[in-house]
């Protein structure tokens, strides 16, 4: 079973219900058949896939590996043991030709082997083209063997709205495929407390295990968003439920697909909520958008000639109304691309363009990323012996008067997480303090322990 747990979070997978409706009819007048979803469904079906994931993961006992127990009993060194564990999940058969198939990065996270089940029995081999953790999507490749894939069509997710009929399909508890219906609870839900970009379609969906990366589709039968999460204050179902939106899935699975990575460019500026009181100190009309609180010298922020109290109106055809349509808007910008940007300056209106550059090498001023870690110097860290699992940002060097500094942050940490959020390199670590708009909690570790370290 895979399971992917945030703030009052539970992850596992969709399945919608709908409470109990008035009876139909055991048949309607003039002979006519009962209505149903059957067709779609078998339009459908085919392109939902169940997946099994096989982990080898380290068994590490800390007694066994004190040196001061192994001489006392003469132990010898000890040996590395490991266990194979299994989860299983679901996935959308995106592409037939190419044989590319969608799902949750939490299902695949770790795996050593993975194996796609489709819906007409067949099991292959699947090999994981590319995986994002702030999106939480990964994508797959199968050769088929047999008859051709049949792929999903894709809907525009921009355009749901609320109350509109879905179908969630899915294999949740490793039985074979399973659908259920419900309808879109609510639009660009944030602030679940999940790691990395947040910008969900709500559904009345019981989530089970299993059923993560399943397929959320509309009465035509094309995708609308692919099922990820649950909010489980007390651990169980409560008929709330998350998708990714299939826009958004769209333009990471093409990513993924053209570079086996998401290479989002670094910005280089930081927002905040625009609320009355700070519209009236800005001589605004009205608290529209969000408010350019800094810019980084050099930055593509800097050189589109964005400026700090410029407020933000709107990225690409997208109006931006809360830090949260900003941040979901940075999740589908990757290197390349061009975003042209509405602002406010004072009572006027302009537009600027936003080039998305590639930053060169893996270290970085802190200052860069956040005034926060203004004072440090960072870098990407890898170490496959480390109790760190391998990943993480290594501090270089820490300015004793900096913020960081006064928190206790040293060099020779590495950070592996931030508000909770692992970090597994630079660009994780970028992407996750963009997102935070008060402290960072910095789960950092040193001398062979883990702790927290907070800036303010």
């Amino acid at each position: 079973m895979v399971f992917r747990t945030g703030l009052l979070l539970a992850v596992l997978c969709l399945a919608v219900g709908l409470p109990a409706q008035a009876r139909l009819p055991l048949e309607l007048g003039d002979g006519k058949a009962l209505p149903s979803l059957a067709p779609m469904l078998e339009q459908t079906t085919p392109s939902v896939v169940n997946i099994a994931t096989y982990t080898t993961v380290q068994v590490r006992n800390r007694l066994l590996e004190d040196p001061f127990f192994r001489r006392f009993f003469s132990v010898p060194d000890s040996r590395r043991r490991y266990r194979r564990t299994q989860s299983a999940g679901s996935g959308v058969v995106v592409d037939a030709a190419g044989g590319y198939i969608v799902t949750n990065h939490h299902v695949v996270e770790g795996a050593d082997e993975i194996s796609v089940t489709l819906a007409d029995g067949r099991t292959l081999t699947a090999e994981l083209v590319g995986s994002d953790s702030q999106v939480d999507l990964a994508v797959l490749r199968v050769k088929p063997t047999g008859p051709a894939l049949t792929a999903i069509r894709f809907a525009d997710s921009g355009r749901a709205r609320v109350g509109d009929f879905v179908v969630a399909i899915g294999n949740p508890f490793g039985l074979s495929q399973t659908v259920t219906s419900g309808i879109v609870s609510a639009l660009g839900r944030t602030g679940l407390g999940i790691d990395g970009f947040e910008d969900f379609i709500q559904t009345d969906a019981p989530i089970n295990p299993g059923n993560s990366g399943g397929a959320l589709v509309d009465l035509r039968g094309a995708l609308l968003g692919i099922n990820t999460a649950i909010f489980a204050p007390a651990g169980g179902n409560v008929g709330i439920g998350f998708a990714i939106p299939a826009n958004m899935v769209q333009a990471v699975m093409n990513e993924l697909i053209e570079h086996g990575r998401v290479r989002r460019g670094y910005l280089g500026m930081a927002i905040q909520a625009l609320n009355p009181d700070l519209a009236a100190a800005f001589d605004l009309r009205d608290a529209d958008g969000v408010v350019v609180v800094d810019v980084q010298d050099g930055s593509v922020a800097d050189e589109a000639g964005l400026r700090t109290g410029d407020v933000i109106l709107k990225m690409g055809d997208r109006r931006v109304e809360r830090p949260a349509d900003f941040h979901s808007q940075v999740a589908v910008t990757f290197v390349g691309d061009t975003v042209n940007l509405t602002v406010r300056r004072g009572q006027r209106e302009r537009r600027l363009k936003l080039r998305i550059a590639e930053e060169e090498g893996d270290r970085v001023a802190g200052g860069r990323y956040d005034p926060r870690l203004a004072g440090t110097s960072l870098q990407n860290f890898r170490d496959p012996d480390s109790l760190t699992q391998g990943a993480g940002v290594l501090v270089t060097g820490v300015d004793a008067d900096s913020k960081a500094g006064a928190a206790d942050l040293r060099r020779g940490d590495v950070i592996v997480a931030v508000n909770r959020r692992p970090v597994r390199d630079l660009t994780e670590l970028r992407e996750s303090v963009l997102q935070s708009d008060q402290q960072l909690l910095l789960r950092v570790y040193r001398a062979g322990r883990f702790g927290y370290i907070a800036i303010r």
